[in-house]
């Protein structure tokens, strides 16, 4: 079978796993924040958002209806020998799902708003290309879903507010969306480079298991205060009120120029939705 085909099954299955079962790491986050939870009204919704994922991955039905914009992050292996296959298998295996899964079409032009049908067009899917050391490649699908997408932000900070800066701008922007990115939601935050580079950090942070603290002790504890500021401002599940207002905050950094401080803030509703898809030298390719 030509490698093009194994590739794009592979895709195509990890858009489908993504869109309609829930990551085990987001299922064990939502379970002990059921626990967790001191409101009642935010066990409640904590536990419905459980028994939609039982009923999606039960029925193999999407986790919500707005199944996102297809989004690629491809860690390439600078000897990977099938690029050319890789780049067509994507938009192709987009098509494939949005027909069979299915996938809502979100994939409009931003001046008529005519949808293309099957969530691909100019620049999508969106794909994000990180070569690596090595002969293989890591295909990671992240769909993001409209709601929490709109509640992304850049902040173009001066160096002079330093770390209280960028933690006072990122609990009062979370806070002000309230409800609307559908939370507990996970918060992707890229600090420093340019403000194109701190959008893209705070995507790539998405990718990271829930849990899993930056290496580097000083962004950790960033990541463990901003995490507990926000779960003690109220918003809580759905922004209804109670503990659970993130599930987790996880930060990559890229250092900046000295006279500004990018903060890109990216936000994932209470799903996390993301699969990943490893492709070997021989063009075969698992789905985990």
């Amino acid at each position: 079978m030509p490698s093009v085909t194994l590739i794009a099954d592979a895709v195509y299955a990890a858009i489908a796993e993504a869109a309609t079962t829930l990551r085990p790491d987001v299922a064990a986050a939502l379970e002990a924040a059921v626990t967790a939870e001191p409101s009642a009204r935010g066990r409640e919704v904590l536990r419905q958002l459980l028994d939609n994922a039982g009923i999606a991955s039960r029925d193999r039905v999407p986790l919500c209806q707005d199944t996102g914009t297809p989004t690629f992050v491809v860690r390439l292996g600078v000897d990977f020998p099938h690029l050319r296959d890789l780049v067509d298998a994507l938009p192709g295996a987009t098509r494939l799902a949005t027909s069979d899964v299915p996938l809502r079409p979100n994939a409009v032009h931003p001046l008529s708003g005519r949808n293309s049908g099957d969530n691909t067009g100019r620049h999508v899917p969106t794909v994000t290309w990180e070569p690596v050391p090595g002969d293989r490649a890591e295909i990671h699908v992240l769909p993001k879903g409209g709601g929490s997408e709109n509640c992304s932000a850049l902040c173009m900070l001066a160096p002079a507010d330093g770390l209280r800066g960028v933690k006072e701008a990122v609990v009062e922007h979370v806070v002000a969306c309230g409800g609307r990115p559908c939370p507990p939601t996970v918060i992707g935050l890229g600090l420093g480079g340019g403000a194109d580079v701190a959008l893209k950090l705070g995507k790539l942070a998405l990718l990271r298991p829930l849990g899993r603290r930056h290496p580097e002790p000083e962004m950790a504890a960033l990541e463990t205060e901003i995490e507990e500021l926000l779960n003690a401002s109220g918003v809580g599940p759905m922004g209804l009120g109670g503990r659970t207002t993130v599930l987790a905050v996880h930060a990559e950094y890229a250092h900046r120029h000295p006279a500004s401080l990018p903060v890109g803030i990216v936000v994932q509703c209470w799903a996390h939705r993301r699969a990943v898809v490893r492709i070997a030298p021989d063009g075969s390719a698992t789905v985990g």
